[in-house]
């Protein structure tokens, strides 16, 4: 079944945000295993799990899209720098703008319409009351810059990664909702570069393989591969830039109000090779789910608590959980009776 978007709720303040229960049950839980390492662990973005999985389409558009989409707008009116295009990045942009618009037209036909025309395009988004006719790769006939215009439109963060001299460059992205990173740092850096923070996974040559890899990618085969970290409360923008206003947040929680608070936050990442301008589009489509809908499940609470229990403190202290990870320990250890 797929989840039609429901009414507007929030990442910040008063923190309305809720999953339903068939978003619970479609979750991807990150953890194949009980102990969590490093890996480059990149599979074929190809549809698996059946109808309404997360998997199922190239973007997936679920109930939270009107919530996201309206977080998005607060953040960009906020800090306009959080979208960003380097001029050599404008074909790309484009790119971006027939990937996501073809694709969501074929997919979500009851919510998105293309029509094409040569150069002359019709976008239609019924979800957001959007429609506009423009001339493709120009411009100037968008009402905002190519980038920030699709990225206004779809779920989940977005960089477009430059290859040149076999190497990765960040030079475009709108990114609204990362874990603790920020665009306007990385841009301009190698994939080497942005990476230089991560613990361990350098010694054992995971950057190495992964962007071998990633600079082979051809043009239609996009891959995937999940991310994982912790957060506290439903917030989706944890950016440096206003570490202000969530950082404190990692002290408030509890052993009464652990379950509640603290969130796993998975991103599924996308790589998918661009045809005009060979750039990579690199989506990360953040999922929120608090400790308390992770525990209805019985097998992911008692994978979950032993991932959190052996996890290198290395891993512990490059995500931020210092402060409140033995708390999340023994919160799920009542769900592991047999460990």
């Amino acid at each position: 079944m797929r989840l039609a978007p429901k009414e507007i709720q929030t990442f910040r303040d008063d923190f309305t945000y809720t999953n339903s229960a068939e978003a619970i049950r479609r979750f991807p839980f990150p953890f194949p295993e009980d102990e969590y390492r490093y890996s480059v662990n990149i599979e074929p973005h190809e549809p698996k799990d059946g109808e309404g999985s997360v998997y199922e389409n190239l973007l997936d558009i679920d109930e939270h899209y009107l919530s996201e989409m309206h977080e998005r707008s607060l953040v960009l009116k906020e800090m306009p720098h959080r979208c960003l295009a380097m001029d050599h990045m404008e074909l790309a942009s484009w790119d971006m703008i027939e990937r996501c618009m073809t694709s969501m037209a074929e997919d979500y036909p009851e919510y998105f319409s293309l029509t094409k025309e040569g150069e002359h395009w019709t976008w239609e988004n019924k979800l957001l009351g959007i429609k506009d006719d423009f001339i493709f790769a120009d411009s100037d006939s968008l009402p905002m810059p190519p980038l920030e215009y699709i990225g206004r439109q779809v779920q989940g963060d977005f960089a477009l990664l430059d290859q040149r001299d076999g190497d990765l460059f960040m030079d475009a992205g709108i990114i609204t909702c990362p874990a603790d990173w920020s665009l306007a740092f990385d841009a301009g850096m190698s994939f080497s570069q942005w990476h230089g923070p991560v613990p361990m996974a350098h010694k054992e040559g995971i950057f190495d393989r992964a962007l071998k890899y990633l600079t082979a990618i051809p043009v239609g085969k996009p891959v995937r591969r999940l991310n994982w970290t912790l957060t506290v409360n439903a917030r989706m923008d944890t950016a440096p830039e206003n570490y202000h206003e969530w950082g404190h947040e990692r002290t408030s929680v509890t052993p009464e109000n652990v379950g509640e608070k603290v969130y796993l936050r998975v991103e599924l990442q996308v790589i998918d090779r661009m045809p005009r301008s060979n750039a990579l589009m690199f989506s990360i489509r953040t999922y929120l789910m608090s400790l308390e809908d992770i525990v209805t499940n019985p097998q992911w609470a008692q994978r979950l608590h032993r991932v959190m229990k052996t996890l290198p403190p290395a891993l512990i202290d490059y995500k931020g959980l210092s402060r409140y990870h033995s708390t999340v320990v023994d919160y799920l250890a009542h769900f592991d009776q047999t460990n």
